[in-house]
Protein backbone atom coordinates (compact mmCIF):
# COMPACT_ATOMS: atom_id res chain seq x y z
CA UNK A 1 0.00 0.00 0.00
CA UNK A 2 1.18 3.79 -0.84
CA UNK A 3 1.42 5.78 2.06
CA UNK A 4 -0.75 8.68 0.38
CA UNK A 5 -3.15 6.51 -1.90
CA UNK A 6 -5.24 9.89 -2.48
CA UNK A 7 -2.18 12.63 -2.65
CA UNK A 8 0.18 13.51 -5.74
CA UNK A 9 4.25 12.90 -4.38
CA UNK A 10 4.19 16.79 -4.45
CA UNK A 11 1.70 16.70 -2.13
CA UNK A 12 3.13 14.20 -0.16
CA UNK A 13 6.26 16.05 -0.33
CA UNK A 14 4.36 19.04 0.90
CA UNK A 15 2.42 17.27 3.89
CA UNK A 16 6.22 15.69 5.16
CA UNK A 17 7.97 19.17 5.03
CA UNK A 18 4.81 20.60 6.98
CA UNK A 19 5.18 18.10 9.61
CA UNK A 20 9.29 18.66 10.00
CA UNK A 21 8.11 22.01 10.39
CA UNK A 22 5.77 21.34 13.57
CA UNK A 23 8.04 18.59 15.17
CA UNK A 24 10.56 21.71 14.98
CA UNK A 25 8.12 24.01 17.39
CA UNK A 26 7.14 27.21 17.77
CA UNK A 27 11.09 29.22 17.61
CA UNK A 28 11.18 27.20 14.03
CA UNK A 29 8.15 28.01 12.91
CA UNK A 30 8.26 32.03 13.42
CA UNK A 31 11.66 32.58 12.36
CA UNK A 32 14.87 33.31 14.38
CA UNK A 33 15.09 35.27 17.28
CA UNK A 34 15.18 37.85 16.97
CA UNK A 35 13.12 39.19 13.75
CA UNK A 36 11.94 42.40 15.37
CA UNK A 37 13.24 44.81 18.29
CA UNK A 38 13.51 44.18 21.91
CA UNK A 39 12.72 45.85 24.50
CA UNK A 40 14.76 45.92 27.56
CA UNK A 41 12.47 47.67 30.82
CA UNK A 42 14.24 49.48 32.86
CA UNK A 43 12.14 49.87 35.97
CA UNK A 44 13.18 53.48 37.34
CA UNK A 45 13.49 57.26 35.83
CA UNK A 46 16.22 57.86 32.98
CA UNK A 47 19.14 58.97 34.82
CA UNK A 48 19.65 56.55 37.25
CA UNK A 49 22.44 53.61 37.15
CA UNK A 50 19.67 50.98 36.21
CA UNK A 51 19.12 53.12 33.22
CA UNK A 52 23.17 53.48 32.42
CA UNK A 53 24.26 50.12 32.34
CA UNK A 54 20.57 49.14 30.35
CA UNK A 55 21.81 51.96 27.42
CA UNK A 56 25.56 50.71 27.72
CA UNK A 57 24.41 47.37 26.97
CA UNK A 58 21.45 47.95 24.74
CA UNK A 59 23.66 49.43 21.56
CA UNK A 60 25.99 46.83 22.15
CA UNK A 61 23.48 43.88 21.86
CA UNK A 62 22.25 45.63 18.91
CA UNK A 63 24.78 45.71 16.95
CA UNK A 64 25.76 41.86 17.85
CA UNK A 65 22.16 40.58 17.00
CA UNK A 66 21.28 43.36 13.70
CA UNK A 67 17.90 44.24 15.55
CA UNK A 68 17.29 47.37 17.99
CA UNK A 69 17.34 46.83 21.57
CA UNK A 70 15.21 49.49 22.50
CA UNK A 71 15.35 51.02 26.47
CA UNK A 72 11.40 51.75 27.90
CA UNK A 73 11.68 53.35 31.35
CA UNK A 74 8.65 52.17 33.60
CA UNK A 75 9.39 53.61 36.95
CA UNK A 76 6.99 53.17 40.06
CA UNK A 77 6.85 51.51 43.51
CA UNK A 78 10.66 51.01 43.87
CA UNK A 79 11.19 49.21 40.56
CA UNK A 80 7.70 46.75 40.97
CA UNK A 81 6.30 48.34 38.41
CA UNK A 82 8.37 47.73 35.33
CA UNK A 83 9.13 44.22 37.11
CA UNK A 84 5.81 43.34 36.76
CA UNK A 85 5.57 44.65 33.47
CA UNK A 86 8.08 42.15 32.15
CA UNK A 87 7.06 39.49 34.60
CA UNK A 88 3.23 39.15 32.72
CA UNK A 89 4.72 39.63 29.24
CA UNK A 90 5.27 36.86 26.86
CA UNK A 91 8.16 34.67 27.16
CA UNK A 92 9.49 35.17 23.45
CA UNK A 93 12.42 36.81 24.06
CA UNK A 94 11.21 40.67 22.77
CA UNK A 95 10.89 42.12 26.95
CA UNK A 96 13.53 41.86 29.02
CA UNK A 97 13.96 43.19 32.37
CA UNK A 98 17.07 45.41 34.10
CA UNK A 99 16.26 43.85 37.46
CA UNK A 100 18.06 45.59 40.46
CA UNK A 101 18.90 44.46 44.22
CA UNK A 102 15.58 46.41 44.96
CA UNK A 103 13.83 44.09 42.58
CA UNK A 104 15.12 40.94 43.03
CA UNK A 105 17.19 40.82 46.45
CA UNK A 106 14.99 43.63 48.29
CA UNK A 107 11.48 43.98 47.73
CA UNK A 108 10.06 40.58 48.60
CA UNK A 109 11.30 41.23 52.21
CA UNK A 110 10.30 44.96 52.19
CA UNK A 111 6.83 44.68 50.66
CA UNK A 112 3.95 42.49 52.07
CA UNK A 113 2.44 41.67 48.94
CA UNK A 114 4.10 42.00 45.64
CA UNK A 115 2.12 41.75 42.18
CA UNK A 116 5.17 38.99 40.92
CA UNK A 117 7.51 36.18 42.13
CA UNK A 118 10.86 37.47 42.10
CA UNK A 119 12.19 33.91 41.52
CA UNK A 120 8.98 31.82 40.15
CA UNK A 121 8.48 35.09 37.30
CA UNK A 122 11.37 35.36 36.55
CA UNK A 123 14.73 33.43 33.64
CA UNK A 124 18.14 35.40 35.25
CA UNK A 125 20.06 35.70 31.99
CA UNK A 126 23.18 37.33 33.74
CA UNK A 127 24.67 39.80 35.99
CA UNK A 128 25.83 42.76 33.94
CA UNK A 129 27.81 45.04 37.08
CA UNK A 130 28.25 45.21 40.92
CA UNK A 131 28.23 48.95 41.92
CA UNK A 132 28.99 50.25 45.65
CA UNK A 133 26.87 53.12 46.90
CA UNK A 134 28.24 56.71 47.85
CA UNK A 135 27.11 58.61 51.08
CA UNK A 136 27.08 62.13 49.23
CA UNK A 137 25.66 65.66 50.29
CA UNK A 138 24.90 68.76 49.05
CA UNK A 139 27.95 70.32 48.96
CA UNK A 140 26.57 73.95 50.02
CA UNK A 141 24.36 72.20 52.81
CA UNK A 142 27.71 70.19 54.15
CA UNK A 143 29.76 73.50 54.18
CA UNK A 144 27.04 75.28 55.89
CA UNK A 145 26.65 72.75 58.31
CA UNK A 146 30.69 72.37 58.68
CA UNK A 147 30.28 68.09 57.71
CA UNK A 148 33.05 67.21 56.65
CA UNK A 149 33.55 63.78 57.01
CA UNK A 150 31.08 60.65 58.40
CA UNK A 151 31.87 61.36 61.88
CA UNK A 152 30.49 65.20 61.56
CA UNK A 153 27.51 63.95 60.17
CA UNK A 154 26.66 61.56 62.33
CA UNK A 155 27.36 64.10 65.02
CA UNK A 156 25.12 66.97 63.90
CA UNK A 157 22.02 64.11 62.48
CA UNK A 158 22.11 63.00 66.00
CA UNK A 159 21.91 66.18 67.66
CA UNK A 160 19.90 67.50 65.36
CA UNK A 161 16.89 64.60 64.46
CA UNK A 162 14.79 65.04 61.40
CA UNK A 163 16.56 68.34 60.18
CA UNK A 164 18.18 66.93 57.32
CA UNK A 165 16.34 65.01 54.96
CA UNK A 166 18.14 61.51 52.78
CA UNK A 167 16.67 61.24 49.04
CA UNK A 168 16.45 57.65 47.65
CA UNK A 169 15.52 56.62 44.39
CA UNK A 170 12.25 54.98 45.60
CA UNK A 171 10.91 53.53 48.59
CA UNK A 172 12.59 49.78 48.95
CA UNK A 173 16.10 50.40 47.07
CA UNK A 174 19.17 49.76 47.75
CA UNK A 175 19.64 53.39 48.22
CA UNK A 176 17.14 53.54 50.54
CA UNK A 177 18.17 50.24 52.53
CA UNK A 178 21.20 51.62 52.83
CA UNK A 179 20.16 55.10 54.18
CA UNK A 180 18.16 53.17 56.86
CA UNK A 181 20.72 50.54 57.57
CA UNK A 182 23.45 53.51 58.25
CA UNK A 183 20.68 55.35 60.51
CA UNK A 184 19.87 52.05 62.77
CA UNK A 185 23.25 51.48 63.07
CA UNK A 186 23.99 54.86 63.98
CA UNK A 187 20.98 55.73 66.38
CA UNK A 188 20.36 58.54 63.85
CA UNK A 189 17.32 60.38 61.98
CA UNK A 190 16.85 61.89 58.89
CA UNK A 191 13.07 62.41 56.94
CA UNK A 192 13.34 60.10 53.68
CA UNK A 193 11.99 61.71 50.52
CA UNK A 194 11.47 58.02 47.88
CA UNK A 195 11.86 59.58 44.15
CA UNK A 196 10.81 57.55 40.79
CA UNK A 197 14.50 56.81 40.07
CA UNK A 198 18.16 58.54 40.89
CA UNK A 199 18.02 60.88 38.10
CA UNK A 200 14.87 63.55 39.71
CA UNK A 201 16.53 62.66 43.22
CA UNK A 202 20.07 63.52 42.20
CA UNK A 203 18.57 66.57 40.45
CA UNK A 204 16.80 68.11 43.86
CA UNK A 205 20.31 66.60 45.93
CA UNK A 206 22.70 69.02 43.83
CA UNK A 207 19.27 71.81 43.68
CA UNK A 208 20.10 72.16 47.40
CA UNK A 209 16.03 70.66 48.17
CA UNK A 210 17.65 67.45 49.88
CA UNK A 211 20.24 67.18 52.13
CA UNK A 212 22.51 63.61 51.67
CA UNK A 213 21.59 60.28 49.89
CA UNK A 214 23.05 56.87 49.32
CA UNK A 215 23.14 56.96 45.50
CA UNK A 216 24.42 54.16 43.40
CA UNK A 217 28.36 55.42 42.60
CA UNK A 218 27.92 55.80 38.40
CA UNK A 219 24.84 57.93 38.50
CA UNK A 220 26.76 60.06 41.08
CA UNK A 221 29.99 60.68 39.80
CA UNK A 222 29.98 63.07 36.89
CA UNK A 223 28.45 65.33 40.06
CA UNK A 224 31.12 64.35 42.57
CA UNK A 225 33.70 64.61 39.85
CA UNK A 226 32.32 68.50 39.14
CA UNK A 227 32.55 69.74 42.94
CA UNK A 228 28.74 69.53 42.89
CA UNK A 229 28.32 66.74 45.46
CA UNK A 230 30.37 66.10 48.23
CA UNK A 231 31.38 62.41 48.93
CA UNK A 232 32.04 61.19 52.46
CA UNK A 233 32.03 57.92 52.08
CA UNK A 234 31.65 54.54 50.06
CA UNK A 235 29.21 52.17 51.29
CA UNK A 236 31.16 48.68 50.14
CA UNK A 237 33.84 46.65 52.06
CA UNK A 238 36.62 47.68 49.96
CA UNK A 239 36.93 51.58 48.78
CA UNK A 240 36.27 51.84 45.45
CA UNK A 241 38.92 52.31 42.16
CA UNK A 242 36.97 54.91 41.30
CA UNK A 243 36.95 56.93 44.07
CA UNK A 244 40.14 55.71 45.85
CA UNK A 245 40.86 58.54 48.34
CA UNK A 246 36.95 58.03 49.69
CA UNK A 247 36.93 56.45 52.67
CA UNK A 248 34.43 53.45 53.45
CA UNK A 249 31.50 53.86 55.40
CA UNK A 250 33.37 51.44 57.76
CA UNK A 251 36.33 52.92 58.06
CA UNK A 252 35.07 56.42 58.53
CA UNK A 253 32.36 55.61 60.70
CA UNK A 254 33.95 54.08 63.61
CA UNK A 255 32.55 51.52 65.93
CA UNK A 256 29.28 52.08 65.25
CA UNK A 257 29.48 51.45 61.40
CA UNK A 258 31.60 48.36 62.07
CA UNK A 259 30.72 45.84 59.39
CA UNK A 260 28.42 47.86 57.53
CA UNK A 261 28.29 47.05 53.71
CA UNK A 262 25.57 47.94 51.29
CA UNK A 263 26.65 47.67 47.71
CA UNK A 264 24.23 47.61 44.51
CA UNK A 265 23.94 45.06 41.69
CA UNK A 266 22.02 45.28 37.88
CA UNK A 267 21.17 42.48 35.60
CA UNK A 268 19.44 41.11 33.13
CA UNK A 269 16.70 38.69 33.26
CA UNK A 270 13.21 37.48 30.99
CA UNK A 271 9.87 36.31 31.69
CA UNK A 272 9.99 32.52 33.01
CA UNK A 273 9.89 30.27 30.69
CA UNK A 274 11.87 32.30 27.98
CA UNK A 275 13.67 30.05 25.60
CA UNK A 276 17.30 28.53 26.74
CA UNK A 277 18.61 29.46 23.67
CA UNK A 278 17.96 32.34 23.74
CA UNK A 279 18.78 33.52 26.90
CA UNK A 280 22.10 32.07 26.61
CA UNK A 281 22.77 34.14 23.59
CA UNK A 282 21.87 37.04 25.32
CA UNK A 283 24.53 36.20 27.98
CA UNK A 284 27.18 35.34 25.67
CA UNK A 285 26.76 38.66 23.61
CA UNK A 286 26.60 40.56 27.08
CA UNK A 287 29.62 39.01 28.60
CA UNK A 288 31.53 39.62 25.30
CA UNK A 289 30.73 43.42 24.90
CA UNK A 290 31.45 43.73 28.95
CA UNK A 291 34.97 41.86 27.84
CA UNK A 292 36.11 44.51 25.54
CA UNK A 293 38.52 47.39 26.76
CA UNK A 294 36.55 50.16 26.01
CA UNK A 295 33.09 49.21 27.35
CA UNK A 296 35.31 47.88 30.75
CA UNK A 297 37.08 51.01 30.94
CA UNK A 298 34.16 53.00 30.63
CA UNK A 299 32.03 51.62 33.44
CA UNK A 300 35.13 51.07 35.90
CA UNK A 301 35.82 54.81 35.50
CA UNK A 302 32.08 54.99 36.47
CA UNK A 303 32.37 52.81 39.62
CA UNK A 304 30.94 49.61 38.16
CA UNK A 305 32.42 46.66 38.03
CA UNK A 306 30.89 44.70 34.98
CA UNK A 307 30.22 40.74 35.42
CA UNK A 308 28.55 39.07 32.33
CA UNK A 309 28.61 35.79 34.43
CA UNK A 310 26.07 32.95 33.43
CA UNK A 311 22.56 32.53 33.79
CA UNK A 312 23.05 29.63 36.87
CA UNK A 313 25.45 31.57 38.25
CA UNK A 314 23.25 35.01 38.55
CA UNK A 315 20.45 32.67 39.32
CA UNK A 316 22.75 31.39 42.34
CA UNK A 317 23.01 35.23 43.30
CA UNK A 318 19.40 36.27 43.64
CA UNK A 319 18.90 33.43 46.02
CA UNK A 320 21.72 34.56 48.53
CA UNK A 321 20.36 37.98 48.17
CA UNK A 322 17.05 37.16 49.08
CA UNK A 323 18.14 35.95 52.40
CA UNK A 324 20.82 39.03 53.05
CA UNK A 325 18.35 41.69 52.34
CA UNK A 326 15.35 40.00 54.38
CA UNK A 327 18.07 39.87 57.46
CA UNK A 328 18.79 44.10 56.71
CA UNK A 329 15.37 45.34 56.15
CA UNK A 330 14.36 43.63 59.48
CA UNK A 331 16.94 45.10 61.29
CA UNK A 332 16.25 48.63 59.78
CA UNK A 333 13.33 48.36 60.30
CA UNK A 334 12.89 49.84 57.11
CA UNK A 335 9.12 50.22 55.60
CA UNK A 336 7.94 51.28 52.36
CA UNK A 337 6.29 54.82 52.63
Amino acid sequence: MRPFPFASRRTALALAAAGTLLAAGPAFAQGAWPNKPVRIVVPFAPGGTTDILARAVAPELSKALGQQFIVDNRAGAGGNVGAEIVAKSPNDGYTLLMGTVGTHGINRALYPKLPFDPIKDFAPITLVAAVPNVMEMNVDKAKALNINNVADFVKYAKANPGKLNMASSGSGTSIHLAGELFKTMTGSFMTHIPYRGSGPALLDLVGGNADVMFDNLPSSMQQIKAGKLKALAVTSAQRSPALPDVPTVEEAGGPALKGYEASSWFGLLAPAGTSPEIVNRIQQEVAKSLGTAAIKEKMMAQGAIPSGNTPAEFAKLIDSEHAKWAKVVKASGAKVD
